[in-house]
């Protein structure tokens, strides 16, 4: 009795489930050895560059000098000018380069070819040695005078920059170009939009997407290649701080400065072009990525709960 008991309880159970999978992470050595090496590798580093002989006190010493501060925003302002020199004849060799005309785009051609095939030492030198050809700029009433007088240090740098990042920016600004639908350009037109509307209203807003990143990535080598106007005597942040370094008799110190002081603005403009690329990243997908600041503040408040819960 006690047996059929049993065997009616037992065909009357629900069947147990399945087990549950316990998940077990899989463990990455390489990654632990990999992060020992550099570990590693920095600490030597450190240890070698502390024992050099380097005087190490001069760099906080001169950090915030007046100099070296008056370098920062003359590197600065011309990173800001020259910039806007290269993006402003960038567009305009762009449209040039698109253009039907084959005159037109023969120009655009031409100039792209030369000044992205001359290293920019070289054309600061040319702009700034070309007295020899031109002995005297003559603008009729406006304005008249020596060569020597009219190149000064100041507009050599921009010339030789600015013309310069123009090249560049010229293919960039084509390549945003192109990346537009030819069909946003046909449907503005059969709406009555004119080609240089189309372009301000329809082209160039969507092309935005693809010309901000490299843009910025430009402004940003703009911004360390402003240290070559010091060979043709612009008083910059790397010309200071030669200064400082050949009175102090510190050179090497005074380089190590300068470098931290590019570092420091390449990083702030490296957060500024993520925020930029991220704005004009709207129209592109449904849900933009966080922002580092809210990949941290997400990881705090998952922390913070896991505390309270625990």
């Amino acid at each position: 009795m006690t047996d059929i008991e049993k065997t009616a309880e037992e065909e009357t159970a629900p069947p147990a489930g399945p087990e549950a999978i316990r998940a077990i992470p899989v463990r990455h050595y390489g990654r632990y050895v990999t992060a020992v090496v550099a570990i590693a590798i920095l600490v030597a580093i450190i240890y070698a560059f502390g024992q050099g002989k380097i005087n190490w006190h001069a760099v906080p010493d001169y950090f915030f000098d007046h100099r070296i501060m008056t370098g920062v925003s003359k590197t600065l302002l011309l990173t800001v000018l020259s910039m806007l020199i290269g993006i402003v004849g960038g567009i305009v060799l762009a449209v040039m380069r698109l253009s039907k005309n084959p005159v037109t785009s023969s120009i655009a051609w031409f100039y792209i070819w030369f000044f992205r095939g001359t290293p920019v030492l070289v054309q600061l030198f040319l702009w700034f040695n070309l007295g020899l050809v031109f002995e005297y700029i003559n603008l009729m009433p406006f304005y008249k005078d020596y060569w020597s007088n009219f190149m000064t240090p100041l507009l050599t740098a921009l010339l030789g920059l600015g013309l310069n990042e123009a090249a560049y920016m010229a293919e960039i600004c084509r390549a945003g170009l192109l990346a537009v639908d030819e069909g946003q350009t046909e449907a503005a037109h059969a709406l009555g939009m004119s080609h240089g509307k189309t372009l301000r209203r329809v082209i160039i807003p969507q092309a935005m997407r693809v010309i901000v990143p490299p843009t910025g990535n430009e402004v940003i080598n703009m911004l360390k290649t402003t240290s070559l106007v010091a060979a043709v005597q612009y008083p910059e942040l790397f010309r200071y701080a030669q200064d400082i370094g050949q009175n102090s008799g510190a050179p090497v110190e005074m380089y190590f400065l300068a470098a931290a002081w590019y570092l420091i603005m390449t990083s702030v403009l490296s957060v500024g072009q993520y925020y930029v690329e991220r704005y004009y990243a709207r129209g592109s997908s449904r849900s933009l990525p966080p922002t580092p600041w809210q990949k941290v503040r997400s990881h705090l408040t998952t922390f913070s709960s896991r505390k309270v819960t625990a």
